[in-house]
């Protein structure tokens, strides 16, 4: 294979749209603007949600209760499998997950999911933990600690 042999790949390349070219081109007459007002004109553009000066539905509609989203917190989800690189009885928390690149992107921190199996005992440090992952780290002994979190406090009386 050559230079000269390359082509793009068949669907790629596209003909150029030939406006006002006669009305049995199929793109004549109004050149595919419709009829006339603000949009047939040249230089249009009516932002999202635009209805011509009535009040849009995304104003109209009541604004109620409490979205969560802005809140939440987002952890970087780790599999006990991907565990195993570590060595056999390591301490395992948030920085040396981010040292080997299991942990990458900003969040409130890391959870510990079960999928996989682990072959070595490790302490791990983390800010929460599924249950079949605590389950399986605990079985090869090994330990799960919680971590960022406030202990709760009694309620007042």
């Amino acid at each position: 294979m050559r230079l000269h042999d390359l082509k793009p790949r068949p669907g790629a390349k596209h003909r150029r749209k030939r406006l006002g070219q006669g009305e049995s081109s199929g793109h004549g007459k109004t050149s595919g603007r419709g009829g006339k007002g603000q949009t047939a004109r040249s230089g249009s553009s009516i932002r999202i949600g635009f209805e011509g000066g009535q009040m849009p539905l995304i104003r109209r509609i009541p604004k109620r209760g409490f979205n969560n989203v802005r809140f939440a917190k987002q952890f970087v989800a780790v599999n006990v499998g991907e565990l195993d690189q570590f060595d056999d009885g390591a301490r395992v928390d948030e920085t040396a997950l981010r040292a080997i690149g299991l942990a990458n992107g900003r969040a409130s921190g890391v959870k510990i999911l079960g999928d996989g199996e682990l072959t070595k005992k490790l302490t791990v440090s983390a800010h929460a933990f599924s249950v079949s992952a605590k389950a399986k780290i605990e079985a090869k002994g090994g330990t799960c600690e919680i971590t960022g979190r406030k202990a709760a406090e009694p309620a007042k009386a």
